[in-house]
């Protein structure tokens, strides 16, 4: 990371994410077609994070997870996508916003079932000692020195 910041970005311009997914190959596919732009990175913001993310049609923001100690907020900028949690499913559009509180057990993600693509701000916190939960796959992950380690439930590494 440079050690010095810019005082203001065209958030459009930023650079993308330089791996697409962090996921195990297995399920990296699934979340292919989204682009994930760092913002929060690029002025060197420790305590949260914020990305800007365009899912294409027939694109998702991540599997469905749900964090045991990072809070999460998304605010849709352009496009109508369907955010699913245990809930069920509920069409937003630009304007709207979702939070979902740390330790809920709430799992969630958003799904572009339109003909145009989203935009959309997602905002985290970067809490150290984050574990996740993915209740429709055999995945889990931990937060380990600043990264994400990959399992199967049962706690076998992805290879």
């Amino acid at each position: 990371m440079p050690t010095s910041y810019p005082a203001f970005v065209h958030a459009a311009d930023a650079p993308p994410r330089r791996k697409a997914s962090n996921y195990p190959a297995v399920f990296a596919a699934r979340v292919q077609g989204r682009d994930k732009r760092p913002l929060g990175d690029l002025f060197g913001l420790s305590h949260f994070g914020v990305n800007l993310t365009r899912l294409p049609p027939g694109a998702m923001s991540a599997l469905r997870h749900a964090h045991s100690r990072q809070d999460e907020f998304v605010y849709v900028l352009e496009g109508r996508p369907t955010l699913i949690t245990d809930a069920g499913e509920t069409r937003l559009g630009p304007g709207d916003c979702a939070g979902f509180r740390a330790g809920t057990g709430d799992a969630h993600h958003l799904v572009n079932r339109s003909d145009a693509d989203v935009v959309y701000l997602e905002i985290g916190d970067r809490t150290p000692d984050d574990d996740a939960v993915y209740p429709d796959d055999d995945l889990a992950a931990e937060r380990v020195d600043g990264g994400w380690r990959f399992t199967h439930k049962d706690g076998r590494p992805y290879e």
